[in-house]
């Protein structure tokens, strides 16, 4: 089910995250299962960790996941962004995926608006370490976007989007490209910032997200 935890970093003391973690029913760390980070979008910021489940993947899987992976999601606190927290989002994963055997090969990464920025900006601070990445409706800095090259990346985006315009992910996709990637963009052509509902609707994203199994 999903559970929800406070996490205190040790490497920043004055630092502490909520998140749920969701489960399969009957888990058992030894079949070491590959996990999906979701990154929350600025609405959901704050104390109270039930937010983070009004959108995304948080809410989908609300009580349990289907037998074969498991879902972390952290919230931010208020007034802050994802970028503020890059290492303690490191050492949150790398605490989660201990304690409930994730296979460390499989940790993917997905998230929406500003979860959509963190996606990135964990990817390009750690491109390395994540299987996949699914950023929906965000953007980053491209000139970093090369070091993503070797990194299966599906990002999504409404063309209507006046929130976060367009172009912040086509820019980020083909910065990627450029540097010898296969990062893929969907467009939804008639949707504004609400990319992610149709980008998580059913399974196949979250399909896609667990099959890649880092190198």
């Amino acid at each position: 089910m999903n559970t929800a935890f406070v996490f205190n970093s040790k490497i920043k003391p004055s630092v502490s995250l909520n998140y749920l973690v969701a489960l399969p029913e009957n888990h058992n760390k030894e079949e070491k299962l590959p996990m999906i980070v979701f990154l929350h979008g600025a609405g959901e910021r704050g104390t109270d960790v039930e937010k983070v489940k009004i959108h995304g993947l948080a809410k989908t899987y609300e009580k349990h996941t289907p037998r074969g992976f498991i879902v972390l999601s952290p919230q931010c606190p208020a007034d802050r962004v994802w970028d503020n927290y890059v290492e303690e989002l490191m050492e949150l994963i790398e605490l989660v995926a201990e304690q409930y055997g994730a296979d460390k090969k499989r940790i993917s990464i997905t998230g929406l608006s500003m979860g959509g920025f963190g996606t990135w900006i964990m990817g390009i601070t750690y491109p390395n370490y994540f299987s996949a990445m699914a950023p929906i409706c965000g953007g980053g800095m491209e000139w970093r976007a090369g070091c993503l090259k070797d990194v299966p990346i599906k990002a999504f985006h409404g063309v209507l989007d006046t929130v976060v315009p367009v172009k912040r992910s086509i820019e980020m996709v083909k910065a990627v490209n450029r540097a010898g990637g296969k990062a893929t963009i969907t467009l939804y052509g008639k949707i504004g910032h609400n990319s992610w509902d149709l980008a998580y609707m059913g399974s196949e994203l979250v399909d896609w997200l667990i099959s890649n199994e880092k190198n």
